[in-house]
C-alpha cells in the first residue's frame, strides 16, 4: 500500500509554512486544488490525503509557480499539453530543470545526514 500524506504534512514538505509561527499554509494547497483539476486528493473522514504521485505533481506545480515564476494560467496550459512529459529530450526543458533541482536537494539532504553521522561518531569516540 502506498503511503498517503495529509495536507499539513504536504505543506511542511513543500516548505509552505508561516515564517513566524511555523504553521502550515494549507490554504495554498487548497487553492491549487481549485485551480488545477489534476490535483485530486483522497478524502477520508473529511481530511485530504495525497498519494506519492499527487505529491510529485504538486511539487512540480510549486516549482513552476515559485521557482520559474510562471502564472497559474501558464502552468495550467503546460499541464494541459503535458509538455513537462514531452520535453524530456529538450536540454532546456522544465522537466530537466526540475529534476536537477530535485537531485540537488536530495544530495544536500544525504550530505547533511552523513555529516550528522560523522559528528555522532566523534561524540561517542571521545
Amino acid at each position: 500500500m502506498k503511503k498517503l500524506l495529509n495536507i499539513s504534512g504536504l505543506s511542511r514538505l513543500l516548505n509552505l509554512v508561516n515564517k513566524k509561527d511555523k504553521k502550515p499554509l494549507n490554504h495554498i494547497i487548497r487553492y491549487w486544488e481549485k485551480e488545477f483539476k489534476e490535483i485530486k486528493p483522497k478524502i477520508i473522514n473529511n481530511r485530504r490525503y495525497y498519494s506519492e504521485d499527487q505529491v510529485e505533481l504538486i511539487k512540480k506545480i510549486k516549482f513552476m509557480l515559485y521557482d520559474k515564476r510562471m502564472t497559474v494560467s501558464g502552468v495550467k496550459k503546460l499541464l494541459k499539453k503535458k509538455i513537462n512529459k514531452l520535453d524530456v529530450s529538450n536540454s532546456y526543458s522544465l522537466q530537466e530543470i526540475y529534476l536537477k533541482k530535485k537531485i540537488k536537494e536530495k544530495s544536500k539532504s544525504v550530505l547533511e545526514r552523513v555529516n550528522r553521522l560523522k559528528d555522532y561518531g566523534k561524540k561517542i569516540s571521545h
